[in-house]
């Protein structure tokens, strides 16, 4: 696919971290970050922040960048993303999904997710990455995913999945990364589904799609991304960029 687009959903009203989008991170607030990273990506036509609220917007236009507004209704970044391709106007095979909270997400992730649409009949696809350690597996702030042999995703879930009835057995664990991407075709179907069971019950949205007979595919990566959820990761975040 040629024509694929990124799409950064950015809100204000964080219930953790009211303001996230705007807050300084050496020098750049965070939504510019991020913008600059995607834009950095050999795959995408264009970028562009989708978001309700004026001050955010009006930030991204100050260093150039593209912005939409969009309704303040939307429960999930996916909705919002959905919004912005149904109105986009350009040539758009595909739309990457990628968070605004992960200021140092690398441009060659972003390139990873777009070369899975070369297979044919990918429709979503995200990422993951193996766990370290046993608080991560056991962490349900940790989103685990598990996989077929085509690499396809089988579940994601809180809980530490596979279950390890037989300590004798090697395993690898996995975690979601939350970057997505999805053919325009899907990602308009995907956002008209109603909430299903599993959703409702782990509270991820991507089990909607599956539980709809979506199959979603993997991609695998090394890299460790640093996303801010609270007020304390953006001070981990800063001690990092002093080491850097």
């Amino acid at each position: 696919m040629k024509n694929i687009i990124g799409i950064i959903p950015a809100r204000y009203g964080s219930t953790r971290f009211p303001g996230k989008p705007l807050i300084d991170i050496g020098g750049k607030t965070m939504i510019q970050r991020v913008y600059e990273q995607c834009c950095a990506s050999q795959s995408l036509k264009t970028v562009i922040v989708a978001t309700d609220d004026e001050r955010i917007a009006a930030h991204v236009r100050s260093f150039s960048g593209n912005v939409v507004l969009t309704a303040s209704h939307h429960q999930s970044g996916t909705d919002r993303c959905a919004e912005v391709a149904k109105a986009y106007t350009g040539a758009c095979d595909a739309v990457i999904n990628i968070q605004g909270d992960e200021p140092f997400i690398e441009p060659k992730q972003i390139d990873a997710l777009c070369a899975a649409f070369s297979i044919p009949d990918t429709k979503l696809v995200t990422m993951k990455k193996k766990l370290a350690t046993e608080n991560e597996i056991q962490n349900p702030n940790t989103v685990k995913v598990v996989s077929d042999t085509k690499g396809n995703a089988l579940y994601f879930s809180r809980s530490a999945i596979p279950y390890r009835r037989n300590q004798e057995t090697q395993i690898v664990y996995f975690k979601h990364i939350g970057i997505y991407g999805y053919t325009k075709e899907a990602l308009l179907a995907i956002t008209q589904l109603p909430v299903s069971p599993l959703e409702a019950t782990e509270n991820l949205e991507q089990l909607r799609w599956l539980e709809n007979g979506y199959r979603i595919a993997l991609v695998e990566t090394d890299i460790e991304n640093i996303a801010i959820d609270t007020p304390d990761d953006l001070a981990r975040v800063e001690k990092y960029l002093k080491t850097a």
